[in-house]
């Protein structure tokens, strides 16, 4: 049996392109998450897994679908393989049903790891360099320290509670938390 697996990360992102792939791949049924790829818990992914027969394969349209890390890509498709699948990625005609198809796979996991590697390289090389130009990147503190000190005070002194202080800078209450 071919078993479709699609994600998107938000619910404005749409799954119609990828169940239209997975369709047209052949899969008799697919499983669909609207999750970020990072989250550890998929519940359709969660749910395909356990259901897997030996000679079924899992079919996605693109293999970041199925995983964000080339360390979390390998451990679906040993689960997969352990259940005695196959695994195919349309995007990357990748077909680990073969010894040739499995080495592919190594490959283009092992290339996919190193760019992103290269591209947080190139981040924190961009950021350091724009530290010592003297520009602090990230976003503007909520408070200003006056504020941070009233918030403080009014705490302290006042005993007021924190979602009252909250409201008063229009902040969230974790905010205020940060500064007590």
């Amino acid at each position: 049996m071919i078993l479709g697996y699609a994600r998107v990360s938000t619910r404005d992102q749409n799954l119609d392109g990828q169940r239209d792939a997975l369709a047209a791949a052949g899969a008799e049924r697919i499983f669909a998450d609207t999750i970020t790829g990072s989250a550890r818990v998929r519940p359709e992914l969660d749910r395909l897994l356990p259901e897997l027969r030996s000679g079924d394969v899992v079919v996605v349209t693109k293999y970041d679908r199925l995983a964000r890390s080339l360390k979390d890509l390998l451990e679906i498709v040993d689960l997969i393989q352990a259940r005695g699948a196959g695994f195919r990625s349309l995007g990357e005609d990748i077909d680990t049903t073969s010894p040739a198809g499995r080495l592919v796979f190594h490959v283009f996991a092992s290339i996919a790891q190193f760019e992103r590697e290269r591209i947080v390289e190139r981040t924190k090389e961009g950021l350091e360099a724009a530290r010592k130009r003297g520009r602090v990147g990230g976003r503007p503190p909520a408070l200003s320290t006056a504020q941070k000190a009233e918030v403080k005070r009014m705490r302290d002194e006042e005993r007021r509670p924190i979602p009252e202080i909250a409201g008063l800078f229009k902040v969230s209450a974790k905010t205020v938390r940060r500064v007590i």
